[in-house]
C-alpha cells in the first residue's frame, strides 16, 4: 500500500487572497440576507456616531447655557437614536448567525461530496483522523469567525471611515494630531500579521495529525494494551500534544500583541490630542462641546482598531481552517471515465488479465507482467506469502487504481473502457477487514443492494450462514448496530458482510480473506454459504487457508508480484513447488 503523507506543514501559508476570495464566494449566496445586514450595520454605525456628535450641541446649547427644558428634550431624543443602534444591532447579529450556519453548511456538503468522488488512493495516503479534524475543528473556526467576527469587521471598517470624516468636519488641526500614531499602527500590525499567520497554519496542521492519532489509538487499543504500549503511546502523544501547544502558544502570543500595542498607542494619541486641544480651546476659542466630542470621537476611533485587532486571531484561524478544507476539494477526483466508456450489462464474465505492471508510486513494482485469464464462471484462487501482491490484483480488477501498463478485459472489453460505476456494479467485495454501518441488520445487508426487499435480504443471510445468529439477536434482524457493529463477534460482523455481498447479485465475486476471521465451525458452514454464492459466477479468492481454496478450478501461486505456478490443488501438489511447501507449512 502506498505510505501516508506528512500533512503538517508549518512552513509559509498559501495565498490568503486566493483563500478569502474562494470564502467570499460561498458569502456571495446570500447576497440578500448580507446585504440587510450590510444596511442594519450602517443604521447602527450611524445611530452611534449620530449620539456621540450630538453632545457637541447639547454641551453647547443646553449645559453651559443651564437649559434644563432643553437638556431634557436632547437627552430623550438621544436615547431614541440610541435605541434604534440597539434594535439594529440585534436584528444583524440573528441575521449574520443565519447566514453563517447556511455557509458552512454548504461548505460540508461541497466538502462530504468532493470526498465521495476521491480515489481510493487519497484515503490510503492520508490519516483519517486528519480528515476528520477539517469537517469539525476547521469548519467550527470558519462559522466562529462568520457569527462572532463578520460584523465586527464591517462595523469596525465602517466605524473608523465615519470618525475619520467626523473628526475632519469638527477639527482638522486635532486630527492631524490623531493621525501621528496611525503610520506607527500599521507597521506593527504588518509585522505581527506576518508572524502570527505562519504559526496559525501551523497550528492547525499539527492539530489534524494529532486527531489522527488519537483516531489511530482509539480503534488500536486492544492491541495497545495486549503489547503493554500505554507508556509508549503517551510519550509519542506528548510530543504531539507539545508540539501543539508550542505552535498554538506562538500563534497567540504573536497575534495577542496586537490589542496591547494598538491600545498603547491610542491612550498615546488622546493624549496628544487633549493637550492640542486644550491649547485650541484657550487661545483660538475652539468650543468645549466640539472638544469633549472630539475627545469622544478619538476613543472610539481606537475602539475599532482595537476590535479589527482582537478578531485577529479569530480571522486568521479561519483562513488557515479554510485553507485546509479547500485543498481537500482541489484534490483531483477519480479520473473521469473515457468519452468512449460503455455501460457494461448482462456478462458472461471472463477476466482477462495481459501483461499488468503495477506499482502504487513511480518508483515501486508491485505487480510484474501479470498474465492471467479467469473464464466466465470459474473459482480462481490466489496464493502467495504477505506481500506478494494478492490484495493489488483485487484493486485493479474494479479500478480502485489503474494499472502502469497492460491490459485488463472483462468479456474482451477494457475496464478502462467500461464506465466506473457500470463495472463496480458488476462486482462485490469481501475484504479481510470488516466494516458495518450504524443502523439496523437489514439495513447492513441491503447495503449491496438498496432495493432488496426484506424477503431477498434474509435469503441472503440464510445463503450465508448468517441467519441463524441474527434470528438469536434481541430483535434479530431490526437489532441496531453501532461502532461498527462491536456488539458482534468478529466472525459475525463479517457474516453480514458477505450477505451484503450476496444481496448483490454480483457477476464476479471477489473475496479477499474472506473467512479468515471466522472460527473452524462457522468457517465450515459459510464455506457451504460460498460455494453456493459462488456456483455460476465468476470468482476470485485470496486465501491463506489452502483448505479453503482446494475446489477452486485453478490455482495461481504469487511471488514477488509475478506468477511462478498455477493449476489444480492435485496439480500443484504433484509438482512439489511452492505451492507444496506453503501446503506442507499449513498440514504437515
Amino acid at each position: 500500500m502506498p505510505p501516508l503523507k506528512n500533512t503538517a506543514d508549518a512552513g509559509k501559508p498559501k495565498a490568503v487572497k486566493k483563500t478569502l476570495r474562494r470564502f467570499i464566494s460561498y458569502l456571495a449566496n446570500d447576497r440578500l440576507l448580507l446585504g440587510v445586514t450590510f444596511a442594519l450595520i450602517v443604521v447602527g454605525i450611524a445611530a452611534d456616531l449620530m449620539g456621540s456628535y450630538m453632545l457637541r450641541p447639547i454641551i453647547n446649547n443646553y449645559i453651559l447655557p443651564a437649559d434644563v427644558a432643553g437638556l431634557i428634550r436632547m437627552l430623550l431624543i438621544l436615547g431614541g437614536i440610541y435605541l434604534t443602534g440597539v434594535v439594529a444591532v440585534f436584528v444583524r447579529q440573528r441575521l449574520l448567525n443565519r447566514i453563517a450556519q447556511r455557509t458552512v453548511h454548504r461548505m460540508r456538503s461541497d466538502l462530504f461530496q468532493k470526498m465521495e468522488y476521491l480515489p481510493v488512493r487519497y484515503f490510503d495516503t492520508h490519516q483519517h483522523g486528519d480528515l476528520m479534524s477539517r469537517y469539525t475543528n476547521d469548519i467550527d473556526r470558519i462559522s466562529d469567525a462568520l457569527t462572532d467576527s463578520l460584523s465586527d469587521l464591517f462595523s469596525g471598517v465602517l466605524t473608523l471611515v465615519g470618525i475619520f470624516v467626523l473628526m475632519i468636519y469638527i477639527s482638522p488641526i486635532l486630527t492631524l494630531v490623531a493621525l501621528v500614531t496611525v503610520p506607527l499602527m500599521i507597521f506593527s500590525a504588518q509585522r505581527i500579521v506576518r508572524v502570527s499567520r505562519k504559526y496559525f497554519r501551523a497550528q492547525q496542521e499539527v492539530l489534524g495529525d494529532m486527531n489522527g492519532y488519537i483516531e489511530e489509538m482509539i480503534s488500536g487499543q486492544k492491541v495497545v494494551k495486549v503489547f503493554n504500549h500505554e507508556k509508549q503511546v503517551e510519550e509519542e502523544f506528548e510530543v504531539l500534544n507539545q508540539d501543539l501547544n508550542d505552535k498554538s502558544l506562538k500563534a497567540q502570543f504573536y497575534s495577542g500583541l496586537m490589542m496591547p500595542v494598538t491600545q498603547n498607542l491610542n491612550t498615546l494619541t488622546y493624549v496628544l490630542i487633549t493637550i492640542v486641544g486644550a491649547l485650541l480651546a484657550i487661545y483660538r476659542g475652539f468650543d468645549l462641546g466640539g472638544l469633549a466630542t472630539f475627545l469622544q470621537y478619538s476613543r472610539q476611533f481606537g475602539r475599532p482598531i482595537n476590535e479589527l485587532a482582537s478578531l485577529y486571531n479569530t480571522i486568521q484561524a479561519a483562513l488557515a481552517g479554510a485553507e485546509r478544507i479547500f485543498e481537500v476539494m482541489d484534490e483531483s477526483p477519480e479520473e473521469a471515465d473515457a468519452p468512449d466508456a460503455i455501460d457494461l450489462t448482462g456478462i458472461e464474465g471472463e477476466v482477462y488479465l495481459e501483461d499488468v505492471w503495477f506499482g502504487y508510486e513511480p518508483e515501486q513494482t508491485v505487480l510484474r507482467d501479470i498474465t492471467l485469464c479467469i473464464p466466465a464462471g470459474q473459482k480462481v484462487a490466489i496464493v502467495g506469502t504477505t506481500g506478494a501482491g494478492k490484495t493489488t490484483i483485487m484493486n485493479m480488477l474494479p479500478r480502485f487504481y489503474d494499472i502502469r501498463s497492460g491490459e485488463i478485459t472483462i468479456d474482451d472489453h477494457p475496464i478502462d473502457k467500461i464506465k466506473r460505476d457500470s463495472l463496480r456494479r458488476l462486482m462485490a467485495i469481501v475484504l479481510q477487514e470488516t466494516h458495518l454501518f450504524t443502523g439496523t441488520v437489514r439495513e447492513n445487508i441491503r447495503f449491496g443492494r438498496l432495493d432488496a426487499t426484506d424477503e431477498e435480504v434474509e435469503a441472503a443471510a440464510r445463503l450465508t450462514a448468517a441467519h441463524s445468529f441474527i434470528k438469536r439477536l434481541q430483535h434479530g434482524y431490526d437489532t441496531l448496530l453501532e461502532n461498527d457493529g462491536e456488539n458482534l463477534s468478529q466472525g459475525q460482523r463479517q457474516l453480514l458482510n458477505i450477505a451484503r455481498a450476496a444481496i448483490a447479485n454480483p457477476s464476479i465475486l471477489l473475496l479477499d480473506e474472506a473467512t479468515s476471521n471466522i472460527d473452524t465451525r462457522s468457517e465450515m458452514l459459510i464455506q457451504r454459504g460460498l460455494d453456493r454464492l459462488m456456483e455460476g459466477r465468476t470468482s476470485l479468492v485470496i486465501a491463506h487457508r489452502l483448505s479453503t481454496i482446494k475446489n477452486a478450478d485453478r490455482i495461481i501461486v504469487l511471488e514477488h508480484g509475478q506468477i511462478i505456478e498455477q493449476g489444480t490443488h492435485q496439480e500443484l501438489i504433484d509438482k512439489k513447488g511452492k505451492y507444496y511447501g506453503l501446503y506442507q507449512e499449513q498440514f504437515a
